[in-house]
């Protein structure tokens, strides 16, 4: 709870044990955003892809079912809402299926990501950009994608904008500026949003995603917010809030979209004229 008494806003994006690399499931998370006391929050873990797409960090094709089950159980067992969702990369080759599929099953919510693109440096040429400091090719790259995804129609929201500063290596936001503008009013045309997302502060960066500048920025195109802690186990759910609703009111948010059948709806910013929001990670 904040501390003049208003709840958190929903944490959107939260995942479960069967990507891999998290822990948990559906019904742990929501237990957590209970404690905080969240009206609502959402299970969206990585989307499955019959590609061989990155198999090693979501849930496979057959895995699915069973992440729809757990949700279910977990909506049934708690008055909480808890809505059904996934993070679903965008890579090449990727739109026709998520097309069939995202609309295929009874999703609330959809967050759009670019992942596993040169800013994780796992190419050998790739690292040379990073010892180098040639990011400006990188960023580019990435922000080119994120509109590319912006304009499939596919998703909801914007998931880590800027994430390319994961590790620390950070463009200034004026060299991003010719790459982030075009970008935004791509997500803002699509009637997109973004996340503020808090996994930047547990990350070597040590920011938010994404940077104020940048949200600022997305403010003045009207785009509107999300939240989300990127949890992967219980205790992170809705870690670093209050920073992030402080975020959002410096730049002049007083709205966040909730979700429900994928159908955006603004909902006031608890404390936008008050204290800032307070959760405790555990």
């Amino acid at each position: 709870m904040s501390e003049n008494g208003s709840r958190l806003p929903p944490d959107y994006h939260t995942h479960t044990e069967l990507c891999g690399h998290a822990e948990g499931r559906p019904a742990d998370y929501l237990r957590q955003s209970l404690k905080l006391h969240m009206e609502q929050m959402a299970a969206t873990d990585h989307c499955p892809t019959p590609h061989g797409y990155d198999p090693e960090n979501r849930m496979s094709m057959e895995d699915f079912e069973r992440y729809r089950e757990w949700v279910v159980e977990a909506q049934s067992a708690e008055k909480q809402q808890l809505l059904f969702g996934v993070e679903a990369d965008f890579y090449a080759g990727c739109v026709s299926f998520q097309d069939e599929f995202l609309h295929t099953h009874p999703l609330d919510i959809v967050l759009g990501s670019v992942h596993y693109q040169s800013f994780w440096a796992t190419d050998k040429a790739e690292q040379t950009l990073f010892d180098k400091d040639e990011l400006i090719p990188i960023y580019r790259r990435y922000y080119k994608l994120v509109a590319l995804m912006a304009e499939c129609g596919l998703y909801d929201v914007v998931a880590h904008f800027d994430l390319p500063k994961k590790n620390g290596r950070k463009l200034p936001d004026e060299e991003q500026r010719k790459f982030v503008l075009p970008t935004l009013d791509r997500i803002a045309r699509a009637g997109m949003a973004i996340e503020i997302n808090t996994s930047g502060l547990r990350d070597k960066v040590g920011e938010i995603y994404p940077s104020p500048q940048i949200l600022s920025w997305a403010h003045e195109r009207e785009i509107p917010i999300t939240f989300g802690s990127n949890a992967h186990s219980p205790g992170q759910v809705g870690a670093d809030f209050d920073q992030a609703v402080a975020l959002a009111r410096e730049v002049g948010y007083t709205h966040y979209n909730s979700y429900a059948d994928r159908i955006a709806n603004p909902v006031p910013l608890n404390g936008a004229d008050g204290p800032s929001a307070s959760a405790t990670s555990t």
